[in-house]
């Protein structure tokens, strides 16, 4: 299912990651507002947690990404225990920064724990769901292998209902376009709860970003991103005019970059980026 958009999607949210490290996990805001970073360009990141990383590289969530992909090539179906084994022996030889949500899965996997996936609810693994529309032949589907695929690290309720939200959504965008309709009438999918984050990223639509992201809170929790990525969406019609100011109110813009990026490109397969930002340290080919 839309197979020939799949590596123009992936590669877009690779582009936000690349982008988004330079200031990835930067919280201060005096510090954000005085990097040396030129945002015209990749940038080598300024967090500590990025010791080793230098510019055109991705964090760890587009490493992890570049994983999904490789292992979804010339595969029919979604096997989630192959992607699991497959992921995990590619953790254990991973030299990048190993977050909370990994470091409890690998441990629950040595340990033999069923399930395994750790009960984490960052919004970083709704950003690598496009690879899965690869081996899914309908929406329903899809939306299976998301879940499935969310599970295997991000195993909270919050993270598959965050996960279905923005199936649905990329679903609905590659259909349709991106408009408010197209995020307001997913309401009825999802509980009051969950549903008022999301409006809260709609009714923030005028504000300065800057502002928003850091009032719904910058880190990495869905009940801090979700909102932020939202307004995100809902408040710029340019690509690069959003990761800019997404990646300048720091925190974890890699996980509201490579969800929104992922829906933006969706909805406009003509939406181009500066080529300076394509200059990633690996074969943009995949």
């Amino acid at each position: 299912m839309y197979e020939d958009r799949v590596k123009d999607l992936t590669l877009t949210a690779l582009v936000a990651d690349a982008y988004s490290l330079g200031a990835h996990w930067v919280y201060d805001e005096e510090q954000l507002k005085n990097l040396p970073i030129n945002w015209s360009r990749l940038n080598a990141p300024q967090s500590i947690f990025h010791r080793g990383k230098k510019a055109g590289d991705f964090t760890h969530y587009g490493d992890q990404l570049v994983w999904l992909y490789q292992f979804l090539q010339n595969k029919t179906d979604f096997d989630g225990k192959l992607y699991q084994s497959f992921w995990f022996q590619k953790m254990q030889k991973y030299d990048g920064y190993i977050d909370g949500s990994s470091r409890t899965t690998m441990e629950n996997i040595k340990n033999k724990l069923t399930p395994s996936g750790a009960d984490s609810s960052d919004l970083s693994i709704v950003g690598r769901i496009a690879p899965l529309l690869l081996v899914s032949k309908t929406k329903e589907e899809f939306y299976k292998n998301v879940e499935n695929f969310i599970k295997i690290t991000h195993n909270s309720q919050l993270a598959v209902t965050c996960g279905q939200f923005f199936a649905k959504l990329l679903i609905n965008v590659l259909n349709e376009g991106l408009n408010l309709d197209s995020i307001t009438n997913l309401k009825k999918d999802f509980s009051p709860e969950f549903w008022q984050m999301v409006q809260k990223g709609i009714d923030s639509k005028d504000k300065d970003t800057f502002k928003a992201i850091r009032d719904f809170g910058p880190a990495c929790s869905i009940n801090e991103g979700l909102s932020a990525t939202v307004h995100l969406l809902v408040k710029y019609d340019d690509l690069k005019t959003m990761l800019i100011e997404n990646a300048k109110a720091g925190g974890d813009s890699s996980a509201r970059g490579m969800a929104a990026a992922t829906i933006f490109k969706a909805a406009h397969p003509s939406a181009k980026l500066p080529q300076a930002w394509y200059e990633m340290n690996i074969d943009t080919n995949l």
